[in-house]
């Protein structure tokens, strides 16, 4: 009996073994097929063992990490990558956004420096009948995301109970809340890895992270705006309209309502960059006192919103957004919005309400001619110099500081003028900021071309 007692623990680790042998062998299946110059389809077990098995700490990091890395060699089939994303998805929570009153569209960003356009279209599709249920993020690197931005309101509150959210949104047709409850833990676990292991541009991987979480948070259509650029993380046309093309295959097939829109971001988007800067921009812009291309790509942005809505044309749905400026809806919308989420709505009137930044600086023309660039990458570090966003995710952001650009590629300038401006309230001495935002400019004797803000319509 003794002898028994002993080796029974023995016996039963033994066997706990032999079974995880025998659970890991469709992993192990996954990463060889991945790894062989075929590149043999995986089947849906092999997929959802690999993902289920990581996130609930069966699968150690190395394993993961391999399966990875034959992910960037050799990709994933269109099937492969909609049942990685289903499967992503499924690892959480699924809000049921059934008791909103009406269509909900989402939209999503790729990313890009200066890109406020949430807080710009939200109100604008509220105020024409459309409900945008938006859950957003904070920025690392660059500039701050736009959960930031809705910070640097003084009392704004992202982190509201569901029930709450759904009664704003029915109430006024639009809420930006911070991603909360139990959402593609699988997501978030896979994306600490890529970034430690150098696996994180591959556009199957990159496709499955956005779409797991859009088709997590339960609006009936999404519409996708994939950035192209210096400043985008897809360089090249090529690789967004890949990109564009797979996110919206994955939708469809998900059972959405799934449209994208390619869209320029060799330059910074709008005048600012920084998060109180860019949030009066955004009001300068619904209260219809500026223009520009970021304008008429909101515009764009909210009408493929609300055509994929059902409101109407693409040319009607264009109309029913300028309408919602000019009419002073979209505004209105705004400040129903902030106040809704405890935020003070005289910012959209009074801007002394904003903090103020303590130091200022100008970059000045060095000689006379035309802007031919201003590289968004380049402005975008500078902007993070100044404070404006984070090197670490736990790093704290001047929501005062950040740069404006005083002038545009295409704009005439003489030696002199100011280009940019450059605030901060932790930054005092502005050199290096000064030269690595010179060096993002370029000045010529010819006018450039000036590229289109939407480039293709998918």
């Amino acid at each position: 009996i003794l002898v028994r007692l002993i080796l029974l623990p023995l016996m039963i680790k033994q066997q706990n073994s032999m079974d995880n042998m025998q659970k890991i062998q469709p992993e192990l299946n996954a990463i060889q097929k991945k790894y062989q110059n075929d590149k043999e389809k995986l089947n849906e077990d092999e997929i959802k063992c690999m993902i289920n098995g990581y996130v609930n700490d069966e699968i150690p990091d190395y394993q993961m990490s391999a399966w990875l890395m034959a992910v960037c060699f050799n990709s994933l089939t269109t099937d492969e990558t909609l049942i990685l994303t289903e499967t992503m998805r499924d690892s959480g929570d699924i809000l049921d956004l059934s008791s909103i009153h009406g269509i909900t569209v989402d939209k999503h960003s790729t990313g890009g420096v200066g890109d406020k356009t949430s807080l710009v279209i939200a109100p604008i599709c509220a105020s024409c009948g459309i409900y945008v249920p938006k859950m957003s993020g904070r920025g690392l690197g660059f500039t701050g995301g736009t959960i930031d931005k809705l910070e640097s309101i003084p009392g704004f509150q992202v982190n509201i109970d569901f029930n709450k959210y759904i009664d704003i949104i029915n109430k006024n047709g639009a809420a930006i809340i911070a991603q909360s409850g139990h959402l593609v833990p699988a997501d978030k676990k896979l994306y600490a890895l890529r970034d430690v292991t150098a696996t994180v541009d591959s556009i199957p991987l990159i496709c499955s992270s956005i779409m797991s979480k859009k088709l997590a948070t339960g609006a009936d259509c999404i519409l996708l705006d994939v950035k192209t650029g210096s400043g985008a993380f897809m360089k090249n046309i090529d690789d967004a309209q890949n990109l564009a093309e797979l996110m919206v295959h994955v939708g469809q097939n998900a059972g959405k309502k799934c449209r994208a829109i390619i869209t320029d971001m060799n330059e910074p988007l709008g005048n600012a960059i920084g998060n109180s800067l860019e949030v009066i921009e955004v009001c300068e812009i619904l209260s219809g006192r500026e223009k520009g291309k970021l304008y008429e790509l909101c515009i764009a942005l909210a009408a493929n919103m609300m055509e994929l809505g059902g409101l109407g044309s693409l040319e009607d749905c264009t109309r029913l957004a300028e309408d919602a400026i000019t009419s002073g809806r979209a505004i209105d919308t705004f400040k129903k919005m902030i106040e809704a989420q405890g935020g003070n709505p005289n910012i959209t009137e009074d801007y002394s309400l904003f903090k103020r930044a303590a130091y200022k600086c100008e970059l000045k023309a060095e000689k006379s001619g035309y802007i031919s660039s201003i590289d968004s990458e380049k402005i975008g570090m500078v902007a993070l110099l100044t404070g404006a966003g984070r090197r670490n995710k736990n790093d704290n952001i001047d929501s005062s500081a950040g740069t404006i650009l005083n002038k545009h590629v295409g704009d005439c300038v003489d030696q002199g003028d100011v280009i940019m401006t450059f605030y901060s309230s932790v930054v005092k001495n502005f050199d290096e900021v000064i030269n690595k935002a010179a060096d993002a400019v370029e000045i010529s004797g010819i006018m450039p071309k000036i590229s289109p803000v939407v480039i293709k319509i998918i």
